[in-house]
């Protein structure tokens, strides 16, 4: 097949899916985006459905038409390759920021005990959810990953280092990082069935539960801990290489949004791409857990525990996630027409998963953290005694557009980073082309399901 005879099977697809779509816009009535809340703070923001429509196919669709008019390298290399060097930071912020982490941590864990009772009113629970969880990780994703000096568990385990001879043990490469894909999964899980968003003292306990076995960790296995074992350091990293702001060598450098995982030189390892599969469905079933859709699932399957079902729900998902991604790099194989094996090319493509799940956390939080930053910044002043009355800022119903927009430009950015990476490996210009065929189809299901999920009416009271 001729180069112009496939855009124009690509143009005919998307004329079709614009009549599909259009269609079905005028058929549906707007329903309710997840916007997330914290006790109840938050309320759901309105998005016509027909944009959860067109963003699930139409964008997926248009991206790769883009795409497939790129089909050089110097083009590609503009866009992962260039980059400005920015030198080293001074050596006082780095120290700052690890004082910072570690102050950041005590302050958590103390007013978790000590601090009201009121989840909206403890500066323990606003540090974790907004501060940490929702503002610090879009920070990461959207500027730069500053986790390695802030992580306050790196720096108490170095520290307990320097106090003695301590022999560094490795992990089994039979084990890999492997714990760190179940270690998330139970983060998550524990997220779902527990109160910690409500309940600062039960916060208290899972991080200070956390962070020893964090610290013992690193004392006992050094750096290897947080590259193999630590799911938050992992996750961190990841989202990190979609920053535009790169640590190197010689310090920082800024570069194309999503540059650094185009750059990744490697295919990844199993257990790697299992992670970074992990990643891409926890932030779905985040939000699919406070929707009023899983809570009917709840009910209709009791009197089965609800931690018994959001377990199951966890690793199910993961597994189904897993296997779907594989098979469509298995097809992928068979389209590209090459003798490149389908493990090798879902351990290529796997680092273009990142920008879809950054493009659901920021979808997610974006409007958490600014309705929530009001309260933190009060509580901060006195977090021991603070205001009885907090403000926390209303969420305009446009906003819910807006979090499809996150979500597209996600979808966006991981094709272009599967496009590039296409080019490293296959020849020609077609066989790149033929090699994304199957992650398209799969991808274009992920986006319906999963705006399906930021579409629905959610249930209060939820952390994320």
């Amino acid at each position: 097949m001729s180069f112009q005879r496939l855009l124009g099977r690509v143009r005919r697809t998307l004329v079709a899916l614009a009549v599909l779509t259009g269609s079905l816009a005028a058929a549906t009535r707007p329903v309710v985006a997840h916007a997330g809340s914290l006790g109840g703070s938050l309320q759901s923001v309105p998005a016509p459905f027909w944009l959860v429509v067109v963003s699930g196919g139409g964008v997926v669709g248009v991206s790769f038409l883009v795409s497939a008019f790129v089909t050089d390298d110097e083009t590609l290399g503009a866009f992962a390759r260039r980059s400005v060097a920015l030198g080293r930071p001074v050596e006082l912020v780095g120290r700052g920021l690890q004082i910072g982490g570690v102050v950041g941590l005590g302050t958590v864990v103390a007013v978790g005990f000590f601090g009201p009772k009121a989840a909206i009113a403890n500066l323990g629970v606003l540090l974790v959810w907004v501060g940490w969880w929702a503002g610090f990780t879009m920070l990461t994703y959207l500027v730069v990953d500053v986790w390695p000096l802030v992580n306050p568990t790196r720096t108490l385990g170095t520290a307990v280092r320097s106090l003695g001879e301590f022999p560094t043990r490795t992990i089994p490469e039979a084990v890999g990082s492997w714990p760190s894909v179940v270690g998330l999964l139970a983060l998550v899980w524990v997220e779902v069935v527990s109160p910690l968003s409500a309940n600062p003292q039960a916060l208290a306990v899972v991080v200070l539960g956390y962070s020893v076995v964090t610290v013992a960790g690193a004392v006992v296995f050094g750096d290897a801990w947080f590259d193999h074992v630590d799911p938050v350091s992992r996750v961190f990293r990841l989202y990190g290489l979609l920053a535009p702001v790169q640590r190197t060598d010689d310090g920082f450098s800024v570069s194309f949004p999503g540059a650094g995982l185009a750059r990744v030189e490697a295919a990844m390892d199993t257990d790697d791409v299992a992670f970074v599969i992990a990643l891409l469905w926890v932030t779905t079933y985040d939000g699919l857990v406070s929707t009023v859709a899983w809570g009917r699932v709840l009910d209709a399957l009791a009197p089965v525990p609800s931690w018994v079902v959001n377990l199951v729900g966890v690793v199910a998902g993961f597994l189904v996630f897993f296997v779907v991604y594989h098979r469509a790099a298995d097809s992928a194989r068979k389209t590209a027409e090459t003798y490149v094996t389908g493990d090798f090319i879902a351990g290529w493509f796997a680092p273009a998963l990142v920008p879809i799940a950054a493009g659901y956390h920021l979808a997610h939080f974006a409007g958490y953290v600014v309705g929530l930053a009001p309260a933190l910044a009060t509580v901060a002043f006195d977090p021991l005694s603070p205001p009885a009355n907090i403000t926390v800022l209303a969420i305009p119903e446009w906003f819910g557009s807006l979090q499809l927009v996150f979500v597209v430009l996600g979808h966006l950015l991981a094709v272009w980073v599967a496009h590039t990476r296409s080019f490293d490996v296959f020849p020609g210009r077609l066989q790149p082309l033929r090699s994304q065929y199957p992650f398209v189809v799969v991808t274009i299901c992920y986006t319906a399901s999963s705006l399906w999920v930021v579409a629905q009416p959610t249930l209060g009271g939820v952390a994320g």
